[in-house]
């Protein structure tokens, strides 16, 4: 995990002051490739792993408009604030970040928070891979469940006929059984507003 911070491009929206600077300086010690920018920016930068954000209250809905710009949370996000009531701690939940780093600037903590930070993200990232994962097998069997409903209804063959006839098709087709399944859904809702008519008209 330490090596890996020495990969890690950094964009500090802070002040170019002492305390900018230092952060600046201990995050390119550490091997970081740093960008300061100032004054807050319309966008974070597309190449940012990492997102260290100085925060003033007066500034809130360009801050939180700032961090809409990050598609997906693909950046972590760290705070760096000097105070601490109740309006300043809303904002840092709004902007969903990762840690806090508080003011006046110390190197000691400094790396503590940037690793603690980046591994909750790097867990996320992969809890969000994970959901999306099952997220995706969750809609190939409802389709494939679906799918196998309409066959047995229509040819009243029983669910182990149908899924085989699926997964036969899919085979010969050289796709999914899922691409097969919404085919046969699709065509079934197709047809059945006709089925309707035809069934009023009688």
């Amino acid at each position: 995990m330490l090596r890996s911070l020495k990969e890690l491009k950094v964009q500090l929206i802070h002040q170019p002051d002492e305390d900018g600077l230092m952060i600046a300086d201990h995050l390119e010690r550490i091997g970081c490739t740093c960008e300061l920018t100032w004054p807050l920016p319309e966008h974070v930068s597309k190449s940012a792993d990492v997102v260290l954000l100085s925060i003033e209250i007066s500034h809130r809905t360009n801050i939180l408009k700032l961090l809409s710009s990050i598609k997906n949370y693909s950046s972590t996000v760290i705070i760096i604030t000097s105070y601490e009531n109740s309006e300043t701690l809303q904002l840092i939940l709004d902007c969903n970040a990762f840690a806090v780093i508080g003011k006046p600037i110390s190197a000691f903590g400094f790396l503590a928070n940037l690793t603690v930070a980046r591994n909750v993200w790097l867990d996320r990232e992969k809890l969000k891979d994970k959901f999306y994962k099952l997220e995706k097998e969750f809609f190939a069997s409802v389709r494939v469940s679906k799918a196998k409903e309409i066959l047995m209804s229509q040819t009243g063959i029983n669910e182990s006929e149908a899924y085989k006839k699926i997964r036969k098709q899919a085979m010969s087709k050289r796709i999914t059984t899922v691409d097969i399944a919404s085919a046969i859904i699709n065509a079934h809702e197709l047809l059945s507003p006709n089925d309707s008519l035809e069934k009023k008209s009688d």
